[in-house]
C-alpha cells in the first residue's frame, strides 16, 4: 500500500473533480481506479466498501469515504484549508454551498434533452452572473485580501476556482463584468500546487462527453 489516498469513480470530472482539485492544491499525490465496468462496481457493493451503494469513494487513511462533501471536508480539515476557527469555517461552508450549487448547474447540462439544453443554458449563465459570482466579487472587494476567508488560502478559493474555469467553458468572457475576479483566478492560479494541476498531462479531467455519459450509472 503506497499511502496515497485512492480515488474510486468514472473516468470523468462528474462529483469527483472538486476532490481531484482539493487533494491537488494540498499538494497530496493520490491514485485513481476507473469503473469500466458494471461488474467492477457491483463488486465494490458486495465487498460492502460503499456505505450507501454509490461512488466517489476514496480510500484515505484507513477509511473507505463516500459522500462528495464528507470527503471534502475532510480533506480540507486535514491539510488546514478550512479556516483557523468555527467562524471562519462557517464562511468557508458559505461559499462553498454557492460554488457547489453553480457547478451542479453545468455539471449536469450534458445528461439533460436537447430542447432543455439551451434554457438551462441560458438560466446557467443568468445565475452566474447575477446571484453567485456578484457574492463573491463583493466579498473580494469589500474586505481587499487575497482570498475569501481570513486572508490565507483555503477550500473556498479552491472550489470558487473550479467553478470559474468552467463557467468560462460555458461563455469565455463570463468574468467580464467582475474585475475582483479576474485578479483572484489570475492569484490562485498561480499557486504552485493549482498551476501544476492546470497543467496537461495532470489528473485533472476534461468536461463530459458522450464516452463519460454512457458510463455513469
Amino acid at each position: 500500500m503506497s499511502g496515497k489516498p485512492k480515488l474510486t469513480y468514472f473516468n470523468g470530472r462528474g462529483r469527483m473533480e472538486s476532490v481531484r482539485w482539493l487533494l491537488a492544491a494540498a499538494g497530496v499525490e493520490f491514485e485513481e481506479e476507473f469503473l469500466e465496468t458494471s461488474e467492477q462496481y457491483q463488486k465494490l457493493i458486495k465487498d460492502g466498501a460503499l456505505l450507501f451503494q454509490q461512488v466517489p469513494m476514496v480510500d484515505i487513511d484507513g477509511m473507505k469515504m463516500v459522500q462528495t462533501r464528507a470527503i471534502l471536508s475532510y480533506i480540507a480539515g486535514k491539510h488546514n484549508l478550512y479556516g483557523k476557527d468555527l467562524r471562519e469555517r462557517a464562511l468557508i461552508d458559505m461559499y462553498v454551498e454557492g460554488t457547489t450549487d453553480l457547478m451542479g448547474m453545468i455539471m449536469f447540462l450534458p445528461f439533460q434533452p436537447p430542447e432543455e439544453k439551451e434554457k438551462n443554458f441560458a438560466l446557467i449563465i443568468e445565475r452566474a452572473t447575477t446571484r453567485y459570482f456578484p457574492v463573491y466579487e463583493k466579498v473580494l472587494k469589500d474586505h481587499g485580501q487575497q482570498f475569501l476567508v481570513g486572508n490565507q488560502f483555503s477550500w473556498a478559493d479552491v472550489h470558487l476556482l473550479e467553478a470559474i474555469l468552467m463557467a468560462e467553458e460555458c461563455k469565455p468572457d463570463i468574468l467580464s463584468p467582475f474585475p475582483q475576479l479576474q485578479a483572484f483566478k489570475g492569484r490562485i492560479s498561480n499557486i504552485p500546487t493549482i498551476k501544476k494541476f492546470l497543467q496537461p498531462g495532470s489528473q485533472r479531467k476534461p468536461p463530459a462527453d458522450d464516452k463519460f455519459m454512457a458510463q455513469e450509472p
